[in-house]
């Protein structure tokens, strides 16, 4: 009978594994910065080397724009064009969707890197609503990078990467969005002792070595 009991339990504990891991929170790191820091690049990289998901709210609004039949589409794009920041409903049902079909996909992917939110008060205000006691914030990832350097690396990139809002007239309007907007928010963190900075301005794998650090201490 002891066996017999033991066997029950043996079976069911994948399965509460299993139940445990489906509703388990994601763990979330926003990673902010102005235009051409560098969060995609630097995101890329952590993905290789340790568990995190990136999700990249500027990416999925750019799809919902190009996707066929979207019902935001043309509204995405006219917000993107000004260098404005798109109404918050539509950024976290975008990334709430990536977040819930990554877990689905692999129960063992709940850590998330989200880069490029919240951007303003109001992407912090319907995050908190709508996101709030269903995700862990663990921290701020904060690309720190002079104006001019970030202007010219988004230049370059714009020589190459298609977008339409990498022109100095929508560059200058997305720092000035950035500095109002953006870095109130990073403040606020700050006060909380939830900002990671980074000397941004740096190449690549300087940057990379000091975002380890940061990971490495964190876990």
């Amino acid at each position: 009978m002891f066996g017999r009991l033991l066997g029950n339990v043996s079976h069911r504990v994948p399965s509460f594994l299993n139940q445990l891991l489906l509703t388990m929170k994601p763990q979330v790191v926003f990673v902010l910065g102005g235009p051409g820091a560098g969060k995609g690049t630097q995101c890329s990289k952590i993905v290789e080397s340790y568990n995190y998901t990136h999700l990249s709210a500027g990416d999925l609004l750019r799809a919902e724009r190009a996707r066929e039949g979207s019902e935001f589409g043309q509204l995405i794009a006219n917000f993107i064009k000004e260098g404005k920041i798109v109404p918050v409903e539509i950024t976290i049902n975008l990334l709430r969707k990536a977040m819930e079909e990554t877990m689905q996909q692999d129960e063992k992917k709940f850590r998330f890197l989200i880069d490029g939110f919240p951007r303003n008060e109001d992407n912090l205000q319907g995050w908190t609503r709508v996101m709030d006691g269903k995700a862990d914030v663990k921290f701020v990832l904060f690309f720190d990078c002079g104006n001019e350097v970030c202007i010219n690396r988004c230049l370059e990139r714009g020589k190459s990467s298609g977008r339409t809002d990498d022109n100095r007239e929508s560059l200058e309007k997305r720092i000035q969005t950035y500095l109002q907007s953006t870095r109130p928010i990073i403040e606020l963190y700050e006060k909380h002792g939830k900002v990671r900075t980074i000397d941004a301005s740096r190449c690549v794998d300087e940057v990379f070595a000091d975002v380890k650090a940061v990971l490495d201490k964190e876990g």
